[in-house]
């Protein structure tokens, strides 16, 4: 039989002057420092913000999930 298993999602916003999977990379990047086995990230939003009328910063909303463990 498997192992029955629970995950926790958060969300956090990446943000990257260069490109919006550039701005994805540094969220997860950022969450695996704090968090211990990732396992699913979805981009739920994405945006830029403009400034001078160019792009200044792409900005993602990333959903990750990640196993929940007692403490």
């Amino acid at each position: 039989m498997a192992e029955e298993s629970v995950y926790k999602y958060i969300e956090l916003t990446g943000v990257s002057g260069e490109s919006w999977e550039k701005a994805i990379h540094n969220a997860i990047a950022q969450a695996a420092e704090n968090l211990r086995d990732l396992r699913v990230g979805e981009v739920i939003r994405q945006d830029v913000r403009i400034v001078d009328n160019k792009i200044a910063e792409y900005r993602v909303r990333v959903k990750v999930s990640f196993k929940y463990e007692k403490e």
